[in-house]
């Protein structure tokens, strides 16, 4: 398939994980894929991987000046944009009574502020009928201890997919959601936790999930592809939940 045959793509966070996949996909059916992250040596990396139609930008998707940024340099680049994929985040879970307000803020200003002025800059360069996916998570959606900050920043991505939508379906535009479960990504590795808390907690986890096992970043991206493409048309505001069944227990 060609879903996406002389259509660019924007996909942030794209160095590693779900968003290398879903950067991946998208090239191959054609795409011309700009990718960002904060590590060069990554965002390099993954260039190679995906191949000569890939522009990879460094850019913190914390952060509303590199946003505004980030739209500029697409713009020099002489692109428009059919699809966004802001997969950008981070994940740090502590107890409600070892959270801090560096946490916190670190959380928010990544996982939703970053998201929200991303589309605010971005949004000039939307072609209409271009579509938004945002990455969520199941967390938004379980009562998973020591995930508060996290959850709550992924609800709000949530809520942001059905004002937005509302928004700017004016201009063609529509936003939706992805949330995945538990996958296998480098994010795991990046919690903080030593070797052996790591298995103990992953073993806990896929023990919920009824397929039982931890989804790849391959079938997320399979259902970012079918969001962002024009078979899904209908599809406005709402979240796509890829989990493998852990939210319905």
């Amino acid at each position: 398939m060609n879903r996406f045959e002389n259509k660019s793509v924007l996909v942030t966070g794209g160095a590693s994980g779900i968003g290398l996949a879903a950067a991946k996909a998208f090239a191959a059916e054609g795409a011309r894929v700009v990718i960002t992250g904060r590590d060069s040596a990554a965002l390099d990396r993954a260039k190679a991987e995906i191949g000569p139609q890939a522009i990879a930008l460094r850019n913190d998707a914390g952060d509303i000046a590199a946003a505004k940024e980030l739209a500029s340099a697409i713009a020099r680049e002489g692109l428009r944009l059919d699809a966004v994929f802001l997969n950008a985040g981070i994940a740090k879970f502590a107890a409600l009574g070892d959270v801090d307000e560096t946490l916190w803020d670190q959380t928010f200003d990544t996982n939703v502020k970053g998201a929200y002025f991303e589309i605010q800059a971005l949004r000039p360069l939307l072609e209409r009928g271009a579509s938004i996916v945002l990455n969520g998570s199941i967390n938004a959606r379980i009562g998973m201890p020591n995930s508060s900050v996290y959850a709550a920043s992924k609800a709000a991505l949530i809520s942001l997919a059905k004002t937005l939508s509302a928004e700017l379906l004016p201009s063609g535009v529509r936003v939706n959601v992805v949330s995945p479960g538990p996958v296998s990504t480098p994010l795991y590795g990046k919690l903080g936790m030593d070797a052996a808390t790591l298995q103990t907690v992953a073993a806990q986890i896929q023990g919920q999930v009824p397929l039982g096992r931890f989804g790849e970043s391959h079938e997320v991206a399979s259902t970012v592809l079918h969001l962002a493409a024009p078979e899904s048309a209908f599809i406005v505001g709402t979240e796509i939940i890829v989990d493998g069944g852990m939210s319905q227990l």
